[in-house]
């Protein structure tokens, strides 16, 4: 299984950017994807979830701004993420599970300017 995320940047405070994550080697649409973030010197933290069933759910301090999406087809997973705030910089995963074990994407950097 691999997973490949995309999509970070440095971007002002109020603006947008959209993740990608790739997924191979998995039947992608039977498995949920989740995306973690991790801000500098904090431990990674839950960010959102999606199911084979596109039924989602996401962190309290996201609702409203970011948006968990997926694409069976192309077997790609997206996090939009709008109304930035300086607090959402961190390095964003994207992770998937398997048989019991978990399969994170490499991280892609989201700073955000105040």
């Amino acid at each position: 299984v691999q997973l490949q995320a995309s999509g970070g940047g440095l971007v002002q405070a109020g603006g947008s950017l959209r993740l990608s994550c790739k997924a191979s080697g998995i039947n992608f649409s039977l498995h949920t994807m989740d995306w973690y973030r991790q801000p500098p010197g904090k431990q990674r933290e839950w960010v959102a979830s999606i199911t084979s069933g596109h039924n989602t759910n996401l962190v309290d301090a996201v609702k409203g701004r970011f948006t968990v999406s997926r694409d069976n087809v192309r077997r790609m997973a997206y996090l939009q993420l709008d109304r930035l705030k300086p607090e959402d910089t961190a390095v964003y995963y994207c992770k998937t599970r398997r048989s019991g074990a978990d399969f994170w994407g490499q991280g892609t950097q989201v700073t955000v300017s105040s």
